[in-house]
């Protein structure tokens, strides 16, 4: 299974400045929940800002300028070559925005956070996709003060 995780704003933002632009207690916490003893694929943008590998789950970082590699640590140069050296594994894309876009073809489900705010000046989007390809599950409604849904794109 590929899967695909991310939170993005009314108006599809999904970064600003090199950060996620909101704050929302327990976001993180369903990516964890997903992804430990999993593979998680991540942009060499991403795998730098976080600057170290996850713990608890193998950690494919796609680039095609650096060389990643420790424990639990390798890289790939393409989403495809990520998904071969995952193997049976369960996968899941954590960003950033051009690994989104070359992996949406592959994936199987997409779990998207969408935040009730509208993010000004943002500089990252999530790209768009053909949402008839897939059914939708709204899921999970909460925040205190920033609310959010969670919604399940599942290919069809």
């Amino acid at each position: 299974m590929v899967g695909l995780i991310v939170a993005r704003s009314k108006n599809n933002v999904i970064g600003k400045n090199g950060q996620i632009p909101w704050r929302i207690k327990g976001e993180q916490k369903q990516f964890k929940e997903l992804t430990t003893g999993n593979v998680v694929v991540m942009g060499r943008k991403s795998y730098e800002e976080i600057g170290h590998p996850l713990p608890n789950r193998k950690n494919i970082i796609v680039s095609r300028t650096k060389v990643f590699e420790g424990e639990n640590l390798v890289t790939a140069s393409s989403v495809e070559e990520a998904i071969a050296i995952a193997g049976d594994a369960d996968i899941y894309i954590a960003g950033g925005y051009g690994l989104y876009k070359e992996a949406i073809p592959f994936v199987d489900k997409m779990y998207i956070t969408e935040v009730d705010i509208v993010v000004e000046d943002g500089d990252v989007f999530f790209p768009e996709f053909n949402v008839d390809d897939f059914d939708i599950e709204i899921g999970e409604t909460g925040g205190e003060e920033i609310h959010f849904t969670r919604t399940i794109y599942t290919r069809k």
